[in-house]
């Protein structure tokens, strides 16, 4: 029988207990037949994305994050993707991605993540589809040293969009930077503010992204997926390219931070996962949002740089 890894006292990694699963198992939505927005909305679906898709409606979705398997050999608790050719990788993507067109609003907002190897087919099925706005690069932090090569520690996510009408809110995005140079102007503060914390400047956000922490042991978001993505970097996507009461879907959700985030920045959401203990996970997690509400890095309407003072001293 397999057992529980023994976690340091400070490890803050969600564990669940068989009770716990059972519970959360029974909250699980399993789809068998088409559905309305009100039976799927906030709830998170386990089973084969390629047929809950057709049981979906038309025209719900306001913003997209795809976060699909890399082309890696990964294993996903027990289910296990096989790295293949680049050609093979595109029609992968092909078997999928046009069959989410139909669910996007008008002005709908798409993100898919990638890593270096499969990026360009990322741009080539997005830009076959949708109108391709932006590439966000951001670093990964960490990543295997590497002998012969460079070391991997950064990931791309292409946005685009439905049309040539969508919502972007810039001033949601907003980051809190470290003043290098306080220079002034006549006396006063140029461009900065002096707080408590030390000298800041509010800056408009880039394409480049160097302020996000990857989850580990301790900080309570983190799970055993191998390939969880953090609470800050999705509340970034949801803040720019959604309203508040906005509907955010998410169909590989894995351990569920895009639901989770979206339910912590007020908005609706639904995502499918095919692996029943990960559905477990992402309800634990929504559960908990319930009361803690809190994005690390992310206080005060604003994105903190990584590492700051101020940013540690929000942890929670």
């Amino acid at each position: 029988m397999e057992t529980s890894p023994q976690r340091a006292g400070r490890n803050r990694t969600l564990t669940l207990s068989e009770a716990e699963k059972k519970r959360f198992s029974k909250k699980i939505l399993i789809p068998e037949k088409s559905l309305t927005l009100r039976q799927f909305r906030d709830r998170i679906m386990c089973g084969d994305f390629l047929q809950i898709v057709d049981y979906l409606p038309d025209k719900f979705v306001d913003l997209l994050i795809l976060d699909p398997p890399y082309n890696l050999d990964k294993n996903f608790n027990g289910s296990k993707f096989s790295a293949m050719s680049n050609a093979e990788y595109m029609q992968y993507l092909e078997s999928w991605f046009p069959k989410l067109l139909r669910l996007l609003k008008p002005g709908a907002s798409v993100y898919l993540c990638g890593d270096w190897k499969c990026s360009a087919a990322g741009y080539m099925i997005m830009e076959k589809y949708l109108t391709v706005r932006n590439r966000i690069i951001w670093q990964r932090e960490k990543g295997r040293g590497a002998l012969r090569n460079w070391k991997n520690c950064s990931e791309d996510i292409w946005f685009g969009t439905h049309g040539d009408e969508y919502y972007f809110d810039v001033e949601a995005v907003k980051m809190k930077r470290k003043v290098i140079a306080p220079y002034k102007s006549e006396g006063k503060p140029k461009d900065w503010q002096e707080s408590e914390e030390g000298k800041y400047r509010l800056t408009y956000p880039s394409n480049f992204w160097d302020d996000i922490s990857v989850p580990y042991w301790s900080m309570p978001e983190n799970t055993d997926h191998p390939t969880q993505k953090p609470e800050k970097l999705l509340a970034k996507l949801i803040l720019a390219s959604s309203k508040p009461g906005d509907f955010v879907f998410d169909p590989f959700c894995g351990s569920g931070t895009t639901a989770v985030t979206a339910k912590k920045l007020g908005r609706h959401f639904a995502g499918i996962e095919i692996n029943q203990e990960y559905c477990c996970w992402a309800l634990a997690r929504l559960k908990k949002a319930e009361e803690i509400s809190a994005i690390q890095g992310y206080t005060d309407g604003v994105f903190w740089e990584r590492n700051t003072l101020s940013d540690q001293n929000r942890r929670k």
